[in-house]
């Protein structure tokens, strides 16, 4: 089924894929399931936009989930990229390229003494799991309801039967007895946490979460949750792991959680520093990341950690972003959001609710404000959905689920409001029930 403009092109395209990869696509979110219709084949991006393979340019506000900070193919990362691909793609050696990029991360993060470069934020997460449980010699871990932190078999774990202490998989394949290690509190809710931590404070190893939620859509920590989170963790001799995979050089230069109050033990990052190209990194104190090979017995490896075309990208990416770059993106994000506001009061829009923390946001259909995994799921996603296909008939390309964040970067700027603002009038038209 294809929604809203035809797409002769694309639809070839995606017809062509299912017929060689799973559901056509290589990540579930990109196959348009959450708001209906086929997917958009995309064949280039500059700046701001992207291309399809119809010929239609959007206005992009996925950024790939936040990766291209700098916009698509920025001049500087290009030349940094090429650069490194005449001299080799990889060479299963270590490069200097990689402890310049790990420089520049421990520079920018008060929290990271010692960086491991991985390959993608799934793994980072694993790995820094891994490490706690080493060092504290527990095994179980507390994460967050709505709080996606990859697809590794621990972390697939959901609150069953409304309790907090019983855990399902989220995935088929995964085994009960794996995320029964893993436990789930409600986020933004200390004493929960609290109460949790008690009852089985001798067992957790580890808590995991996001210093500002985004994949249940933007919901950021209310006062005195990460602090709170944190004090009573450490109390209870278990490390914290915030997950900035997201937010990590996305909200401001380095790591968000400190600003926000939060203590960690380990970091884990990912998007923004690889320019781009897939990375992932875990940081933090040394002596907690010297417990990796070959220092410690924690074993880790990736035939392409560290690559040096993504080091080369990821060193381009950071020093381009500057005290300007950021501001720039905070103007940006604010100018967007009362477009939205603006239109969505336009065409009468009840329940809604727009929440932004510096340049990711994200639009909920449902009364705000959200501050949990519960609140996120009374969004309207049939409203979204609507207002999705009419924002990409009339050129702004939103995340194809309700539930995620969108992103801008330095390229987006104020020649992009009538784009956006002619996109919102039909978007919100359409989520109200009109024509768009």
């Amino acid at each position: 089924m294809t929604r809203g403009t035809a797409r002769p092109v694309s639809a070839r395209a995606f017809r062509r894929a299912r017929r060689t990869l799973v559901g056509g696509v290589d990540s579930p979110v990109r196959s348009f399931r959450a708001v209906g219709g086929d997917p958009v084949f995309m064949r280039a991006g500059r700046g701001a936009y992207l291309t399809d393979v119809d010929g239609r340019r959007y206005l992009d506000l996925v950024h790939s989930w936040g990766a291209t900070i700098l916009g698509h193919a920025p001049r500087p990362v290009v030349r940094a990229v090429e650069a490194a691909v005449k001299r080799g793609l990889t060479y299963g050696t270590p490069t200097v390229g990689e402890h310049e990029l790990g420089e520049r991360i421990v520079r920018a993060c008060p929290s990271i003494e010692r960086v491991r470069f991985v390959s993608s934020g799934t793994e980072a997460v694993m790995t820094a799991v891994r490490v706690a449980r080493a060092a504290t010699g527990r095994s179980k871990v507390i994460k967050f309801e709505g709080g996606y932190h990859g697809h590794s078999d621990g972390l697939l774990a959901k609150a069953g039967s409304g309790a907090a202490t019983h855990t399902v998989p989220d995935s088929a394949g995964v085994p009960a007895a794996i995320v029964g290690e893993t436990l789930v509190a409600p986020y933004n809710d200390v004493e929960a946490f609290r109460a949790l931590l008690d009852e089985h404070a001798d067992e957790v190893a580890v808590v995991v979460v996001e210093p500002v939620a985004g994949n249940m859509g933007v919901v950021p920590p209310v006062p005195g949750f990460l602090p709170g989170l944190s004090q009573a963790a450490h109390e209870a001799g278990a490390l914290v792991v915030m997950d900035e995979v997201i937010t990590g050089f996305r909200l401001r230069r380095g790591t968000s959680h400190e600003t926000l109050g939060g203590n960690a033990d380990l970091v884990t990052l990912g998007k923004v520093i690889g320019g781009g190209l897939p990375v992932g990194a875990i940081g933090g104190r040394a002596r907690w990341m010297d417990l990796l090979a070959p220092e410690g017995p924690v074993y880790q490896a990736g035939t392409l950690a560290g690559n040096p075309v993504a080091m080369a990208a990821g060193a381009a990416t950071l020093d381009a972003l500057t005290p300007t770059s950021y501001r720039q993106l905070e103007r940006t994000a604010a100018s967007f959001e009362r477009v939205l506001a603006e239109e969505a009061e336009r065409a009468g829009i009840e329940r809604y609710c727009l929440q932004r923390v510096g340049s990711m946001s994200t639009v909920f259909f449902c009364a705000g404000p959200v501050v949990d995994f519960a609140g996120a799921q009374r969004s309207d996603r049939k409203r979204y959905a609507r207002f999705f296909h009419a924002m990409l008939d009339h050129g702004v390309y939103l995340p194809p689920s309700p539930l995620e964040s969108s992103f801008v970067s330095t390229a987006t700027g104020p020649r992009d409001v009538p784009t956006l603002r002619r996109a919102a009038r039909a978007g919100f038209a359409a989520a109200q029930g009109g024509s768009s």
